[in-house]
């Protein structure tokens, strides 16, 4: 840099430089700037809480914005839309669950798993911990609760026939989403569909703790909670790809420093701020996908073979019917 008040070879390649670099180092940066713009709307399965951590840590960390896009999360209205949404054509991705992709795709929806945000099950039976129910067979002639049908009587069979029961030997009552309460009141002695990190906290924080029979334990394959799905027809659209990477970073993020990613979770958002959530955000920290990216494709058969034994799909089919691996970013 001292030579450039002289009339040196470096100063002439450095014009020339100027006058030639510098028009492509504006058209890249004007290209930069438009691929920030890169908008995507990802609509979440439920209202905003721990189980969306990676997604949320991405955003406020700046991963999205690294990755050249800029990412709405929406909430839905309706908790059985956001596939609907995408499959639509209303939005590029929704948080989903795997075992309702088996069945909408079952049912021609055009979807395709593309990641995963819980590679773990978080649904379960949920029974008072002081209460009469010490295993699975103890649920003879008790009314257990549920709030989906379909599926959950799936789960429910499976963990009965282990013990020797079916559902003839339960009655089932819908408690809609009331399900902690429900157990809790004395209206059923058992409900199906609890998650295990909020659930059994809701119960502990009102002092009526709650016992888990983890589904996976019991009868039921292991399968991923929350994943993320796309239109099929969509899979060549690259930002899916920045999209899942960015989460990665988000849940590497969260991994390595916890209570910092709490703060920027709770940024703007400061009425999640509470006990229940404290606590199911400790509880959910372990589950959360590392290689969100990564498909287990023998673990999907497995599940979709369950699905289509207990008749909740027609086929179990081919695994690329419904999940992808998406391929590296360029």
């Amino acid at each position: 840099m001292t030579h450039r008040r002289q009339e040196h070879p470096r100063t002439r390649t450095f014009h020339r430089f100027l006058s030639i670099g510098l028009p492509l180092l504006v058209a890249l940066s004007v290209q930069s700037a438009a691929r920030a713009q890169d908008g995507m709307t990802v609509i979440l399965d439920w209202f905003v809480n721990p189980d969306h951590a990676p997604l949320f840590v991405a955003q406020e960390a700046g991963y999205f914005r690294d990755a050249g896009l800029e990412v709405e999360l929406v909430a839905p209205a309706d908790p059985n839309d956001p596939p609907k949404l995408v499959a639509a054509g209303k939005a590029d991705v929704a948080i989903s669950y795997q075992p309702q992709l088996h069945i909408q795709v079952d049912q021609g929806l055009p979807l395709r798993r593309i990641g995963t945000l819980v590679s773990t099950p978080l649904n379960s039976l949920v029974v008072l911990a002081d209460g009469p129910i010490e295993s699975i067979a103890d649920l003879k002639g008790r009314k257990i609760g549920f709030s989906v049908g379909g599926f959950e009587d799936v789960l429910l069979k499976a963990m009965l026939e282990r013990h020797g029961l079916t559902l003839d030997d339960v009655t089932l009552i819908n408690v809609n989403f009331s399900l902690s309460p429900s157990v809790i009141s004395g209206q059923v002695d058992a409900v199906i569909g609890a998650f295990r990190n909020f659930e059994l906290n809701q119960m502990d924080i009102v002092g009526k703790p709650g016992r888990a029979f983890h589904i996976e334990e019991e009868g039921v394959p292991t399968y991923d909670e929350l994943i993320l799905v796309a239109h099929a027809d969509n899979l060549a659209d690259p930002r899916l790809r920045r999209l899942i990477d960015a989460i990665e970073r988000g849940t590497q993020h969260l991994i390595n420093h916890p209570e910092e990613s709490w703060k920027l979770f709770l940024r703007g958002r400061n009425d999640l701020d509470d006990e229940l959530n404290r606590r199911a955000w400790r509880d959910t920290l372990p589950r959360f996908a590392l290689r969100p990216a990564a498909l287990d494709s023998g673990r999907y058969a497995r599940f979709a073979r369950f699905l289509e034994r207990h008749g909740m799909i027609g086929s179990a089919g081919a695994v690329s019917d419904y999940a992808i691996e998406l391929p590296p970013a360029r």
